[in-house]
């Protein structure tokens, strides 16, 4: 009796980069009725049986194998099938045939219930149906097939403990399955040792699978010395095994090593198809391996195979980033030989390439040798022949894409851009009615033309005429116009239109040149308006815009003027966390800063610094420094680096030194406070009235704000009318 196993689609696809052989035996995996009419009514009617109860009774009528198969087949509930076949199995005269225990076993694995799955291939075997070997074999199959790994192991571990034997073929195929789904090495193991276990010999596909989980799992040293011993063992390396060797050691960066396996595929005139090439190429072409690559396009002409049309366009690329202009030419002719159309960036590298090396006739001979009219190659040619003042070369490019109808707005947009630049606005006005006319509708580039011409003429309303369409379109302008814009609005005071703009292009994500930036923000300062520099030095910080120290030490300025002391320390901050330098002023801002915050550590850093870069404060600074140090009896703790660089210079008057003398001997070092009169002496200078009197021991005035006032550099009425009348007396 000839048992026959119904075949299982699959709506996956098997991998193609291991030999699949499906097995096929005396059982036939089409379909599973005999086709005699009676069979097929019984087909026709049990389809349409869905009720539970109803296929019981439908069973309980003639129940046999066949009859059970056609129940299991429309019935798609596993849970339901599986209640069936356990139905069956407990009716009196009824057997399993090994039919039915197949189509219960594909159920169950499919749906991954692979524990009751593996009870049932176990009975199975057990009760030694007829055809079971192969109804194992079968469902293996499928399970490989199908990509049902985990079933297939069960089945698998199953058929070994019988005398049947897998076909190599499913075995490979399994073993591919769990490198595809990149499963431990183990799994791959297991799939092995059955093989051996089988007495299956391995052959060169099982080894690639074993290379390929080596190289997944990390291993490629084991790898390659699986690869090494292949020789040994008399399994000849194929294509397969080259292509997973080479791309599994680049993988691992081991580029030289790959480069070595590549000489020996070389050698060994192992072939390879179109598939090899198109994936080894762009792997050296991202390396820049560029000699390889040569090598490679002659061993694919050697073998009499064309690059397809990606490679050969990863190639040209390649090649033009690094300068090789003829050979990038040489693989396009090639490339419009084999009648492959290059992608227009292809031909845009090549253009771009002899741009760098400043051969503009080169790439219009280029282009006309070829015939190649693309706009995009035309328009970078007219640009920079436009960049160098060769205007009538441009002209002339234009003129023929413009008899060739194939121009567009950016080509109108570039003669546009260059009157524009040189002042030619009548030329550029001109241009537009005909770019108009013909049908071409003004963009974003024409837009920033026009803007940047207006600017160099200084015709500011007219820009921000053509300003208010580029909003209206919700465009952006170019930096450069962006840059020119700016400044020329600063120049002409129009600092609020100047910041409208800004925010616009922020809001753009458009980033401003730093000069420009620097500009109006300087600009704003100068007009008492800090508060919106600041907005926009914190919209530039948000949108990741360029900025320079410049704008810092404006709005430090502007903030320091208006008494903003917090907003100095927050600037300052900024500038120390970006390293800007710190000139005089902008030291002299954070030092009164500080001392009207009362922040004493700071000022004493900040004056610290400045007197180590040999930068020293006005003598205003100086003395609000010294009096809030004076204030706080902390007048030693700065003296004597003041002591060292101060009195040298001549910004120290006689209030200051009064003030010094009297902190100090209040703060007990009176040494330092005498050597201070003294020198205060000799810069003809005398003490006044409270100074004096604290020296010479007089304390007639008991007011406690007496000496205070006095430290603070207030003047103070002298009661003993005059020190210099008391020493010389009346005459």
């Amino acid at each position: 009796m000839a048992i026959k196993l119904q075949s299982l689609k699959s709506s996956r696809k098997m991998y193609t980069w291991v030999t699949f052989t499906s097995y096929f035996s005396s059982f036939s995996v089409a379909n599973i009725i005999q086709e005699t009419p009676e069979t097929y009514q019984i087909f026709k009617d049990s389809i349409f049986i869905s009720d539970f109860e109803s296929k019981i009774q439908f069973l309980k009528n003639k129940l046999h194998p066949e009859r059970l198969n056609q129940v299991l087949d429309s019935t798609p509930d596993v849970n339901s099938s599986l209640e069936l076949f356990k139905w069956a199995s407990l009716q009196k005269k009824f057997k399993h045939n090994a039919d039915t225990y197949y189509r219960i076993i594909l159920k169950l694995g499919m749906s991954g219930n692979i524990d009751v799955m593996e009870g049932y291939c176990n009975e199975m075997v057990k009760e030694k149906c007829t055809g079971f070997g192969e109804a194992l074999i079968g469902s293996l199959n499928c399970f490989v097939e199908s990509c049902r790994v985990d079933a297939a192991f069960r089945v698998l571990s199953c058929v070994n403990s019988t005398s049947f034997k897998p076909n190599i073929g499913v075995l490979n195929g399994l073993m591919g399955a769990v490198v595809e789904e990149k499963r431990d090495f183990k799994d791959v193991l297991f799939v092995y040792k059955e093989m051996i276990k089988a007495g299956i010999v391995p052959n060169v596909d099982a080894v690639n699978c074993i290379l390929k989980s080596l190289f997944q799992a990390g291993r490629d040293d084991t790898a390659l010395d699986h690869y090494r011993r292949m020789y040994k063992k008399g399994c000849d390396p194929n294509s397969m095994t080259f292509e997973i060797v080479v791309n599994g050691l680049i993988d691992c960066d081991r580029v030289d090593e790959s480069l070595v396996v590549l000489d020996e595929m070389i050698k060994a005139g192992c072939p390879q198809g179109l598939k090899f090439y198109t994936r080894i190429i762009p792997l050296f072409c991202g390396m820049n391996k560029l000699e390889v690559v040569m090598r490679l396009v002659r061993a694919m002409r050697a073998s009499q195979i064309s690059p397809d049309s990606l490679t050969y366009e990863v190639m040209i690329r390649s090649l033009c980033k690094n300068d090789q202009l003829c050979d990038a030419i040489n693989l396009l002719d090639g490339m419009l030989d084999d009648d492959l159309m290059p992608d227009d960036d292809v031909l845009m590298d090549i253009v771009n390439g002899f741009l760098s090396l400043n051969q503009l006739y080169e790439a219009k001979q280029f282009l006309d040798d070829r015939e190649i009219i693309k706009t995009c190659t035309h328009n970078a040619l007219i640009g920079r022949f436009c960049i160098v003042g060769k205007f009538h070369v441009a002209k002339d490019m234009f003129n023929e894409l413009l008899s060739r109808n194939v121009t567009d707005c950016m080509t109108w947009s570039i003669l546009i851009r260059y009157v524009c630049e040189n002042a030619n606005m009548k030329k550029g006005m001109e241009l537009l009615c005909r770019m108009i006319v013909s049908s071409f509708a003004p963009d974003s580039s024409t837009f920033s033309a026009l803007i940047l011409g207006k600017c160099k003429l200084g015709e500011i309303k007219d820009a921000l005429m053509f300003y208010h369409q580029v909003v209206a379109h919700a465009w952006v302008i170019d930096s450069v116009s962006y840059a020119e814009f700016v400044t020329s609005l600063c120049q002409n005071k129009k600092f609020q239109e100047a910041a409208d703009l800004f925010n616009y292009m922020s809001t753009k994500e458009c980033p401003l040149q730093s000069s420009s930036f620097d500009t109006l923000v300087k600009g704003i300062c100068e007009t008492k308006n800090v508060d919106s520099a600041v907005k926009l030095f914190s919209l530039a910080l948000c949108s990741e815009a360029r900025w320079s120290s410049v704008s810092c030490k404006s709005i430090l300025r502007g903030l320091g003027n208006i008494g903003h002391s917090k907003g100095v320390l927050i600037m300052l901050s900024r500038l120390v966390v970006d390293g800007c330098s710190l000139d005089g002023e902008i030291y002299g801002i954070c030092l009164r800063a500080m001392v009207e915050l009362c922040h004493v550590r700071d000022c004493a850093l900040i004056f610290n610094m400045m007197l180590n870069e040999h930068i020293l404060p006005d003598s205003k600074t100086l003395s609000k420094l010294f009096s809030l140090f004076s204030e706080l009896h902390q007048l030693h703790t700065i003296f004597s680096p003041v002591d060292k660089h101060i009195f040298n210079c001549e910004i120290v008057d006689s209030a200051t030194y009064n003030m010094l003398i009297t902190g100090l001997w209040k703060e007990g070092y009176t040494s330092t406070a005498s050597r201070l009169l003294d020198k205060m002496l000799e810069e003809g200078w005398v003490p006044d009235a409270s100074t004096h009197a604290l020296l010479m021991g007089y304390h007639q005035n008991e007011d406690p704000n007496f000496l205070q006032s006095s430290s603070r550099g207030t003047i103070v009425p002298d009661q003993v009318s005059s020190i210099l009348m008391e020493g010389l007396g009346d005459e």
